[in-house]
């Protein structure tokens, strides 16, 4: 055989069985559906703390998936959303290897999928006026528990993995967690100072009868020298005149493992025994200095936060002590805050220092760099007046945090003794001889804690987390407003839930910003910065001369409607500078556009001619390369 038609024949076989073992590899790639996370943040890879939840799954557990798959029904966004949250589930079976069922249905018009989902709890969605409803939601069930996200929302898609996380986790327990509520405020309502003068007593807060829907909430008196055992998380509101005692009983439980939520405030503007709005009366501040103290941490109690960024139009006009935060604020990157995009806090203040060994901080909310701490007194003096006298301090103060790690006790001398009246010396050899040990209690907390600080404790009150639209059926209409609510009751759902739930991290989402081109637009149009304010200003210049002409002209009564031949001429040449201008303006703005269009090009090209290219260029090198070789030969 001629050997110009053996290395033919080797050509057409290796390119046979090339083409063959890529069928294959793609085809068993498919089925095992195994992928290699190159994306910086993990953006394809469960957390820690979600396969930890995984790994404890004892039962089966199925997940219904409805989405809706008509061709034409569906928008893209959310046909590719439906798509993301289809690759994570899958993700999950993977990692639950085979606990996790996931059933996909697709919900039609009067079908058994639609019945299902209805039975589920699934929410059907309008997208557009006149259009069919659109299912996107799941249902996850074990044994008889379970738990349903209605829709799943793509712009939510960061808290999607702890979504269905937190699901999977509530299913697996059947008992509602015992949360623990101590608080100088009247959250349960009831008379107090302020409903004293209506005379009638004041109904529970909006955000204490949510509690009671989700959790078997126990009330913990202020004076508490231990915490209940059945406690798993305290919620700790304005703790006014808090005694060291109570601090060493949070201090033991902490230590224990419990979970704390602490809402900590340099003055609580709606407590009615301070005198109701901006503290009429005594004063009411609220802090936990020997606990912060062992934390690392302290609480600015005696200031408060003023931001020009966050201005809050009040009844007195706007005021920067008065926060409305934006998603600017919040911490995008943890599931908490994630989806957040609007808070208002009043009269709030800042967290410092550096946590301790053994601790970390994650920051949830914080002000902008246009801020500064303020005194109280000056707080009340008005917005106006804080404005004139603002100093921005150029760096964030922090608003609320989360402690996670080993805590170490903050009396290591034990449980301190109760401030009693002075007494003789004769009383005191009788209290020595008779004197029990101290208690020493926990040194250190032998597993990981969390502790959430927030620098407020109005936020949560109705007058401001919610507004009331009076009655319907004998029953209060209580709408919430913004996400305080929602962030007050996810942290302590996060608390009471799985401990695991706290690693599993906010997921990033798939559209990623092109951070180099965006640059490079920026650098193109700051080149032409200069020129278009320095046209608009000689624009401006112009078209006041013209209007100073005209209003002199106006004044004066005898020959108001007759121009010189001067004002004519000034006039004239005004209007032509100003049409100059404008067309050079124009111009220059053109010319912008026509750089940043040419920039988008070449990035285009770049992406789609680049690679095509390495691998025309690479193949004629090998192909020249084996042809010298096959010469030499």
């Amino acid at each position: 055989m001629k050997k110009g038609i053996q290395n033919s024949l080797f050509s057409i076989v290796g390119v046979a069985v090339m083409a063959v073992i890529l069928v294959a590899v793609n085809f068993l790639g498919s089925r095992a559906k195994t992928r290699i996370d190159l994306t910086q943040e993990k953006a394809y890879t469960l957390s820690r703390g979600t396969r930890e939840i995984l790994s404890k799954l004892d039962t089966p557990v199925q997940v219904r998936f409805y989405a809706t798959r008509g061709e034409n029904k569906m928008p893209v966004f959310l046909k590719n959303h439906a798509q993301v949250v289809q690759d994570l589930l899958d993700e999950f079976r993977q990692a639950s290897k085979g606990k996790i069922v996931v059933q996909k249905l697709d919900p039609e018009p009067d079908s058994d999928a639609e019945d299902s989902a209805k039975l589920d709890g699934i929410e059907p969605r309008m997208i557009q006026l006149g259009s069919e409803p659109i299912y996107l939601g799941l249902s996850v069930t074990m044994l008889d528990a379970k738990e349903t996200e209605p829709f799943l929302d793509p712009r939510e898609e960061r808290q999607l993995e702890y979504k269905i996380a937190r699901a999977i986790s509530r299913v697996m327990t059947t008992e509602k967690p015992v949360l623990g509520v101590m608080t100088s405020l009247p959250m349960t309502g009831g008379m107090n100072p302020m409903s004293m003068r209506t005379g009638r007593p004041s109904p529970p807060w909006m955000f204490h009868t949510e509690l009671k829907r989700i959790f078997n909430v126990k009330t913990v008196e202020m004076s508490a020298e231990k915490i209940p055992d059945d406690v798993k998380v305290l919620l700790l509101v304005h703790p006014k005149g808090i005694t060291e005692q109570t601090q060493w009983a949070i201090d033991q439980f902490v230590l224990r493992g419990g979970k704390l939520m602490a809402m900590l405030d340099p003055v609580a503007v709606l407590d009615p025994q301070a005198g109701g709005p901006l503290g009429g009366g005594s004063e009411s501040s609220s802090s936990l200095e020997k606990l912060l103290a062992a934390w690392g941490l302290k609480f600015e109690s005696t200031k408060i936060v003023a931001d020009m960024n966050y201005i809050s139009q009040t009844g007195q006009g706007p005021n920067p002590v008065v926060l409305s935060l934006t998603e600017n604020a919040v911490n995008k990157d943890d599931v908490l805050t994630g989806g957040m995009s609007s808070m208002l806090l009043a009269l709030a203040s800042s967290f410092s220092g550096t946590p301790t060994d053994g601790l970390r901080q994650t920051v949830l909310l914080k002000s902008s760099k246009n801020s500064q701490l303020v005194d109280p007194m000056t707080a009340q003096m008005g917005g106006e007046q804080l404005k004139k006298n603002f100093a921005a301090s150029g760096s964030e103060q922090t608003l609320a945090l989360r402690l996670d790690g080993k805590f170490k006790t903050a009396f290591p001398n034990g449980k301190p003794k109760a401030v009693e009246p002075p007494k003789s010396d004769e009383e005191k050899k009788d209290e020595k001889k008779s004197e029990p040990p101290t208690e020493q209690g926990l040194k250190e907390s032998t597993a990981d804690s969390v502790v959430i600080l927030i620098g407020d404790s109005d936020f949560i009150q109705d007058p401001i987390a919610a507004q009331e639209f009076g009655s319907f059926g004998g029953q209060r209409v209580v709408v919430p407003q913004g996400n305080n609510l929602a962030f007050a009751q996810g942290a302590i759902d996060m608390l009471a839930g799985d401990s695991n739930l706290i690693s599993v991290r906010s997921r990033a989402v798939r559209e990623r910003p092109f951070t180099v081109v965006n640059k490079m637009q920026a650098d193109a149009e700051s080149r032409y910065q200069s020129k278009i304010k320095e046209l608009e200003a000689g624009l401006t210049s112009a078209q006041q001369k013209i209007n100073e002409l005209q209003q002199a002209k106006a004044g004066e009564k005898t020959q108001r409607f007759i121009l010189s031949p001067e004002q004519q001429a000034e006039i004239a040449n005004f209007r032509k500078k100003e049409a100059d201008v404008k067309k050079e303006l124009k111009q220059v703005r053109k010319s912008l556009n026509a750089d940043i269009d040419s920039l988008e090009n070449r990035v285009k090209w770049l992406n789609i001619a680049a690679m095509p290219a390495v691998v025309v260029v690479c193949g004629i090198f090998f192909a020249l390369r084996r042809r010298s070789k096959t010469a030499a030969v």
